[in-house]
């Protein structure tokens, strides 16, 4: 007799005794407090609170789990009185349905959204309810014994298609725990404000490097691979790496020398090569940096070890902005001064310490070139919008107050012939 025709004679003969109702209350009981788990959960705990192990919502995966504890722990005194085929049979659904939701919990928080994440999701999900179908109705225990016997030799090592399944999933289990709990701790390493970014960004690289490494070593044994087989790997990739790969991994060895020297920090202002921008990622084998003009150069790592980088903001974010203008050698060069102050200073942007300042920096062929320099501490907001708007102001004032802005001019002597 088949598990599931066990479980249907027992149910037809025990569903109205006292010893079904007490299997069934249970049950209940134990849906229902996991459930009112669930429900606390959700109430105390908002969604993205710090303890949140990832997306999708932890309460999903705590009503099962709370079932699953309640109803066990529930079957545990009433085995010793009776059997309990009811309780076995939901204790079974139970345990299905926690790995499910957790697998798909860990998923959200390792895949981006998108079809594939959706995809498999689905696929996890049939794929345990059809092997709880198999588990019920005992089928499973023959269709292991089918697999098995599917064989074929490799040496002295026998593999068969059921070794091969079990190791493909304990492979992908493991890579998707170990990259699920480095996604966590980096998120953690991260947010952890008191440090600095660079080292942050040291720190999470080098969780997921070990993370991903631990789950190799875990997975191997697992699938029936001798770890001392990593050995010949490693000699092979020391070779490739000396030959084929050494911009590679010269880009990837200076992408942690920047992070941990801080030479050049997320954030920085800095001028590459006569790129200029914002550094907006630094990356294990490139750097990103962002101009002021929207556009992103990806530079490789190895480039800003190897030469000059010009970081305006290295110790100090303050830059200095300089405008420059031009009056007629008539004007009152001290109330030009005075415009141009009283422009600078209305900008929210320019700092009153530093103060700005304004001098005269040559007297050319058309006019006095006066220069205006003022402080800001956003270089990363660019300084264009600034300029545009400071000289705008200075337009204004000038002509309100007949300040000539000169333009070039050139005198034509016309020296008739009989002069020369």
């Amino acid at each position: 007799m088949t598990p599931l025709e066990r479980t249907l004679d027992a149910f037809a003969t025990q569903a109205t005794t006292p010893q079904g109702l007490k299997q069934l209350a249970i049950i209940a009981a134990g849906l229902a407090l996991g459930w009112l788990v669930a429900r606390v959960l959700r109430r105390r705990v908002p969604q993205g609170a710090a303890w949140k192990f990832g997306a999708g919502g932890f309460h999903r995966v705590a009503f099962p789990l709370a079932a699953l504890a309640l109803t066990w722990g529930a079957r545990l005194p009433l085995r010793k009185l009776q059997a309990t085929p009811f309780v076995d049979i939901a204790i079974t659904l139970l345990v299905a349905l926690a790995v499910i939701r957790l697998a798909v919990y860990v998923l959200r928080h390792i895949l981006p959204e998108g079809a594939f994440l959706r995809g498999s999701e689905r696929t996890i999900g049939i794929a345990m309810w059809v092997g709880v179908a198999l588990h019920v109705t005992g089928i499973l225990p023959e269709l292991w014994e089918a697999l098995d016997d599917i064989a074929f030799s490799i040496g002295k090592q026998r593999v068969s298609l059921l070794v091969v399944m079990q190791g493909l999933v304990s492979l992908a289990v493991s890579l998707a725990v170990s990259l699920w709990v480095a996604r966590v701790l980096g998120a953690r390493i991260l947010a952890a404000e008191r440090v600095e970014m660079s080292t942050r960004v040291v720190l999470a690289k080098l969780v997921q490097a070990g993370a991903f490494f631990l789950a190799i070593l875990v997975a191997l044994p697992l699938v029936g691979i001798d770890i001392t087989a990593l050995s010949v790997f490693g000699g092979a990739l020391g070779v490739g790496l000396g030959f084929g790969l050494q911009k590679i991994a010269s880009n990837y060895v200076s992408g942690f020398i920047i992070l941990l020297d801080h030479s050049v920090r997320i954030g920085d202002l800095v001028t590459v090569d006569s790129r200029h921008g914002v550094v907006k990622a630094i990356e294990s084998r490139y750097t990103v940096i962002r101009s002021l003009d929207g556009t992103e150069s990806i530079i490789p790592n190895e480039t800003l070890i190897t030469q000059s980088v010009t970081n305006h903001s290295y110790t100090d974010r303050k830059v200095l902005v300089k405008v420059k203008v031009g009056v007629g050698y008539g004007s009152d060069v001290d109330r030009v001064f005075a415009i141009l102050l009283a422009a600078a200073a209305r900008q929210p942007r320019v700092l009153a310490d530093p103060a700005p300042g304004a001098a005269i920096v040559a007297l050319g062929d058309n006019g006095i070139e006066i220069e205006l320099t003022a402080w800001i501490a956003d270089p990363d907001q660019g300084q264009v919008a600034l300029r545009g708007a400071i000289l705008k102001e200075v337009l204004e004032a000038f002509r309100a107050e007949g300040i000539e802005i000169p333009f070039p001019q050139r005198d034509v002597r016309l020296i008739p012939p009989d002069a020369r």
